[in-house]
Parts: C-alpha cells; structure tokens; sequence
C-alpha cells in the first residue's frame, strides 16, 4: 500500500503482538489471514488504523485536554456520567480529519475496493480498542460497529463515530471499573469486506460450553441476515454442538445438539435512509428452517478448534455466510474470558428442595439459584428507578445496560442466546440469568417475590415466592483416587456437562426413559401408528414437535440419539452404559399419544415392563425405534463408548430373545465391540447368574428393586419403610452371590444405587466383594468416593480393574 504504515496497516501485516498498535480484535483479524489460511479459515480482507492515528486526530484537534478535564469533572462527582459522555462524544463528532488521516483511510479504502473488484465496496467498521478483547477483560460490545458502509465520505463519517464510540458510558463506565486510564487506551479501526449474510445467516461461536467450561464441545448460535441481531440478543437464534474429538474422524458427524431458534426478525441492508441495515421480519420457512447444513455446522467447528489451538486457549468467534458466494467467514476471534479462568477444582452444587408454581423458562446462564423481587425496566435510561439487588427483567439487553446489570442479583430476559450480550455479560458479572424467556415481561411483575434457578441443566427456571434450595461447593482436586470405579448415575442431558470436571469413571447408569420423557414426549408406537392415534389433542401436539421431519419415526431417532450423545460425551472415552426404556405402562401411557397403546394393570411394577416389552408385538417397532438411536449413536455420531443395558430380565429364555430383536435392528452384540449388560433386580439374575453371564457383558445391581423383590416389601410403602433395608442380610447374600457368579463367568458387575453414599458401611462390603464399579448421583459422588477410598486403604487393595469399553 501507498498510505504511510504509521496511519494504516493491511490486516496481512499484523498479528497477535500488534495489540498495542491496532487493538485486539483486529490483531486477530490478522493473526488469522497470516496464520490459518492453511487450514482452511477464510477472513475477509481488510485493513485497520493505527493507534498512532486516533492519536493524531486527538492531538490535530486538540482533544486530549477536553478528555482530561471532562473526566476529571466526572471522577470529581462535578459531572454526572451521561453528561460526561455527551460532551466527549460530541466534541469528538465536531472535530475535523487531520488530511493525512483521511487521505490514509480514503487510500487504503480504493485499494480494498481494487482488491475486491468492486467500486466503492461495502465494508464492515468496526472499533478495536487497545485495551479490548484481553484474556481477563474482553470489552464485549463496548464500542461500535457499522456495517454496509459504502464510499469514502460514509466511510470517514463511520470512522469518526468509531472514535465517539470510545466515549460512550458503558465503555467509560467499563474502562473505570477495569482499571484503565481513559487517555491511555487507544481505538484502531477495522475496515473489512463486508459478507453478504443479509442474504443469508451469522452468529457466533464459541470453543467451548459457555455455562459449564466443558473443554469438548463447539457452541454454535446463527441467525438469518447480519450477525448483529444475534450479538445483541434481539433473535433467539439457532444452537447447534459439536463433540470436538470425533471431528476428524472419517464418516462421522458428531453433532450432539440442534436446537431451532425463533427468529423471529432478520436484519438486512436498507436502501436509502440514513440507516444503512434495517430490522425485517422472518418468513414462516425461514423460522422453520435451520440457518447451516450439518456440513456447514462441521466446517465452523473444525475452523474453531484451529483457532483455539492456534491460540492455545478457548476463543469466542463471530462468523458470517455470504449468500452471493455460499462461503463462510470469520469475522471476529477473541479470547474467550469467563470459563477459562475458573479453576480446575471449582464445581459448585445447587439443589431446589422446594419451589412455587413455575412462571417462566429460557435458556440458562450460569449454574447458580437466586431468589429476590422483580424489577421491571424497559430502558437503561431508568437507572435511577433499578433497587440494587433486584432481579432484572426485560425485553433484552446492549451495553447501555452494563451498569444497571452490575447491580442486579439475576437478570431474565425475553429475547436472546447462549451468545447474546446478556449471557456474555452475566457471565462476565457472575450473574445468573435467563435469556429467551420469551413471556417473562408479561408475566413477572414489579416486586414479584420469584426465584431465578439456572440450576437444573441447559434449561433456566423462573418460580413464584422465594424456593427453598441448598448450595454446595465441592473441590474435585481433593478427591481421593481409587481402583473401584466410582461412576455416575445421570438421566438430564441438560445437566450432563455440569460434572465433567469431576472424576468420575463414566457413567454407570443413563436412563433413556427421562431422555424420552423430556426431550421426545411423543410415546413411540404413537408415531409408528399415527394414524391409530383418536385423540385430536395428542394429534396436534404430534403435529407440532415433528413438524420438519418428514417421516415422523425420525423424530424419535434424532432426539433421542442426540439427547443422549450429551450424556455420552460427558466423560468420553470412559464407558457410558445407557438402559434401554424403562417404563411401566402407567408412565407410557403419560406420554403423547401413549393412551390408546397400553393396558391399564393392577402393578404396573411387575407386569408389561423391561425386556418383556422388546420382543412383544405390543411395542416390538417402537423398541426398534430405540435401537435405531443407539445405532446412530455409536455409529453416525460416533459414540462407541456406548454400552447398552437391558433392564427387567426375567428369564434366559427371554434374554436371547432381546439380543436376536437387538442384532435384527443392527445392535449386534460384539460387532464394533458393542457391550450388552443386563440389569440385575430380579432373584431369577442372581440364582441364573452364571448362565446370564454367558448371554451378557456385564451385570448392573439395581440395589433398591432387588431389595423390594428380595424383601417382598414396596419401597413406597409408609407402613413397611422400616423393613425396607438395602443391607438386610438375604439382600447381601444375593449381592455377594451375583459378584462372585459373574466374576467367575468372566463378567464384569456394577452397583447402582445411593445405600454407598448414605452407609459407607455397604461401600466397604462392595469393595470387599471386589466390585467393578459403584454408580451414584453426582451430588453424592464425593461421600461415595472418599469411602470406598477408605475402605480400599484398609484393606491395602492393589489390583487394577478396569471398565473393558469399546
């Protein structure tokens, strides 16, 4: 270029060390065309203005006294800060371009344009502070951006807005708060081709999850048009995640979640105006529609791990597709600022005991409970009426926002993503929050006594009056280690990321019955047999949650193979056993569209339930459902870590005729090193034990049913609670027989159940008994541990047994 390299420097000749001269987002910018072209990154070219500008305009102008003195007037308690940004900005406004300034922008601008082949182009502005997009302060949305930008007399106008960016409140009153010197930090300005994804979609990305720091996954939000709706929160966009470790892997696609968003508006370019985007609503299609293929999703993903290892920590992404070229680009990378500085042994436990009527739910943000009043504000410009300590409650939030956040004790809005600016700022803040809430301003009223809980997975809840909760706080760095496998027992996929940071083994139990229950609802004969299903209502809901799909069995396979992938990547590669439906007829029929499939029985406990049902005529094609998604598990995603488990076996006889169901629905027990266990919690397991061993893997003890069959004793049973007792002696000895049965047929026996964690006693016998492994709930997880530690020391233990997985 012909501009002098003091003024403007191509993003091709700046790199991660040239923060100082053009800031840290566009140091990013070009780190990544210098660095990651190679792996397929595409960055849009551009240029940026130095620091060394913006101060020759201030000093051109004679700025920096009336910066000076204006905030000393605000730190001084002379000036309130609207006025202190008012007068900065406007000053700044006023001021005229130095000519070697503009002449530098408007040079490099014609050569950008010859670049691209195309007079005068439309182009990106965006702010880049000196002091923004720091691994501890990241300055989100503090200054400004303007997009299609056309001309050079646009294009010096956006530029002098970018410098009166600098002074708006929220980035004075973030500046103040973080430390720096007002009139030490510079702003660099990026000039970048624009991507057309007005005409098509963008959003942003992070490489990691945002609300548990688990390391392995991508985050993707996207929505149609320009990438600023998704940024400010004003769209619930599309989310998709993606298992990183399996990304290379030829013929797989692990994408583990893809969750439609509303999007409900897109912004476009506006023709004429003063504006150059406007705000459109969403066609029909366009709010039914995914905004990124499956391929599409994988590319962004791959590109995201380059770039977190090229940088070596996790990143948050900005990325755009152009609907002229059907390219996608990054447009942004910054150091991700929040999970990645929360310590290795931090985990925290929070438990509801007790809760009002539900009001309200969103995507959660955060892991923490909060009970307060309701403070309704429609406008930052109502400061003055926000009660410290509120609960806020909103349509959405911008970096306007930023100070009456800093004194919120939760925030709950009604629009917005896992990435928009109130989840990136509640989590910078600590804060629990619930975003795309959707009715929360409808519904919550000013000095409403409700409790805020993000605690119970990805979904966050907002309940009338004040709950009852505990909190807990646990250091997995202290966790003693054992050669008994301590596993866990999980069923939310929502809440399966919230423990990966503690060591656990893998998980001994994941119920497929909750992950149908809450995430596909629909009973599976029902979408087999649609058009046996009478009800009207139970038709239209079917409607509803299959709608894009267009053979409805599909739907049950793809939630319920991505619900459960959750669970499976949790503390992959460890084993994952997962427990083919459990439910009894009674629940079954609670499912829609279930009541016209299932008798009504007298106890339902011990009738039509588990293995029965597999190879019955009565639900043969929906247990084929199930297959197919665990199927799809371990083979299309790519999760052999995946043992499956069948529940309720009565008989041998029965046993080989659910592994003939499985092999004809591709679930072959040994193909692909496929392990097949057997619930253990009928007396027939225990006396057969050997035998069953030879059918299956494995055997997992369901402590609490095998006591109530053992006993005879219901475990619901006010009147025979005292009788119910998990270590009674019979129980025991069938403990003790099925270990030393299976062990002696080469099969491998777990326990799952919570008598470890409440009797560190029963914890000693298993361990005695050499056990394979222990399964408990996470929260008892640490007891269970450091008791079976204990018992292992005292009985000096060194063998080392291991889980086999696949």
């Amino acid at each position: 270029m012909t501009q002098p390299a003091a003024l403007i420097l191509p993003f091709e000749r700046v790199d991660r060390a040239s923060v100082a001269q053009v800031g840290g987002k566009n140091a990013s910018l070009g780190e990544m065309v210098r660095n990651l072209g190679d792996r397929g990154v595409r960055v849009p070219p551009g240029f940026a203005t130095t620091a060394e500008a913006y101060w020759r305009f201030l000093d051109g102008s004679g700025l920096r006294p009336v910066i000076a003195a204006a905030i000393g007037d605000w730190t001084a308690g002379k000036a309130s800060l609207a006025d202190t940004g008012t007068r900065l900005r406007s000053a700044i406004l006023a001021a005229p371009w130095p000519e070697a300034n503009a002449e530098a922008i408007r040079a490099a601008y014609r050569e950008l344009c010859e670049r691209i082949g195309r007079p005068d182009a439309d182009v990106a502005v965006r702010s880049s502070a000196t002091a923004e997009d720091l691994p501890d302060a990241s300055f989100a949305g503090q200054q400004e951006s303007y997009l299609n930008i056309r001309g050079e007399a646009a294009l010096l106008e956006a530029c002098r807005r970018c410098y009166a960016s600098l002074f708006t409140d929220r980035a004075i009153s973030y500046r103040q708060t973080k430390g720096f010197d007002h009139l030490k930090v510079a702003l660099s300005i990026g000039v970048q081709q624009m991507v057309r994804s007005d005409l098509a979609g963008a959003g942003v990305m992070f490489s990691i999850d945002t609300e548990t720091g688990f390391d392995k996954v991508v985050l993707i939000n996207g929505a149609w048009g320009l990438g600023e709706n998704v940024v400010q929160g004003a769209v619930d966009p599309d989310e998709y995640q993606v298992f990183k470790p399996l990304l290379d892997k030829p013929g797989i696609v692990p994408i583990l979640e893809k969750r439609l968003g509303g999007k409900a508006q897109k912004m476009i370019y506006a023709e004429g105006g003063e504006r150059p985007t406007r705000n459109v609503p969403t066609t029909p299609a366009e709010q039914s529609g995914f905004v990124l293929n499956d391929d599409e999703v994988l590319t962004l993903a791959r590109w995201a791990v380059a770039i977190e290892t090229h940088y070596g920590r996790p990143m948050d992404m900005e990325w755009a597709k152009d609907g002229e070229s059907g390219e996608i680009f990054i447009v942004q990378a910054r150091p991700e600022t929040v999970q990645s500085r929360i310590g290795a042994g931090a985990l925290h436990s929070f438990r509801i005991t007790s809760k009002g009527a539900l009001l309200a739910k969103g995507l959660a943000i955060g892991d923490a409970i909060v009970a307060g009043q309701v403070c309704r504000i429609d406008s930052p410009r109502d400061i003055d009426r926000f009660v410290d300590g509120a609960i806020l409650v909103t349509t959405a939030t911008d970096p306007d926002w930023v100070p009456i956040m800093k004194r919120a004790a939760a925030i709950v809005t009604d629009h917005g993503g896992r990435t928009s600016h109130a989840a990136i700022v509640s989590r910078e803040l600590g804060l629990p929050a619930i975003v795309g809430a959707e009715t929360a301003t409808r519904v919550l009223k000013a000095g409403q006594e409700i409790t805020v809980s993000c605690a119970e997975g990805d979904e966050g809840f907002v309940y009338e009056g004040r709950a009852d909760f505990e909190a807990q706080e646990l250091d997995a760095s202290a966790i003693p280690a054992t050669t008994t496998q301590v596993m866990l027992n999980l069923a939310n996929p929502a809440a399966a990321f919230r423990w990966w940071r503690l060591p656990a083994d893998g998980v001994g139990l994941a119920r497929m019955e909750f992950v149908v229950s809450n995430h596909v609802k629909v009973h599976p004969m029902a979408l087999v047999h649609y058009d046996a299903v009478e009800d009207p209502a139970a038709r239209a809901a079917i409607d509803g949650l299959t709608a894009g799909y267009a053979d409805r069995t599909e739907y049950f396979v793809d939630r319920l193979s991505r619900g459960l992938s959750r669970i499976a990547v949790a503390f992959h590669p460890k084993p994952v056993i997962i427990r083919m439906s459990d439910f009894k007829t009674n629940e079954y029929a609670n499912l829609i569209g279930g009541a016209g499939f299932e008798s009504k029985e007298e106890n339902p406990m011990l009738g039509f339930r588990g293995a029965s049902r597999y190879y019955s005529p009565r639900y043969r094609e929906g247990f084929a459902l199930e297959c197919r998604a665990i199927h799809r598990l371990r083979e299309a995603i790519g999760l052999r870590n995946v043992i499956v488990m069948i529940p309720f076996c009565r008989t041998i006889g029965e046993g080989r005729r659910v592994l003939e169901v499985m092999a004809e629905n591709g679930l072959v027990r040994g193909e692909d090193g496929l392990q097949v266990y057997v619930m253990c919690e009928i007396p027939s397991n225990v006396i057969l034990a050997s035998q069953f061993a030879e059918l299956f893997d494995g055997f997992s003890i369901g402590s609490n049913d095998l006591t109530q069959l053992t006993l005879g004793v219901d475990r619901d049973s006010a009147e025979l609670a005292p009788l119910f007792d998990e270590q009674d002696a019979a129980v025991q000895w069938m403990i003790q027989h099925v270990i030393l049965s299976a062990h002696g047929a080469g099969a491998k026996v777990g326990l799952c159940g919570e008598a470890p964690s409440n009797h560190p006693e029963f914890a000693q016998f298993l361990v005695q008994l050499s056990i394979d492994s222990i399964s408990v709930n996470p929260d008892s997880f640490m007891a269970v541990k450091t008791a079976v530690a204990a018992a292992e020391t005292s009985m000096h233990r060194s063998p080392d047994r291991t889980l086999a997985t696949a």
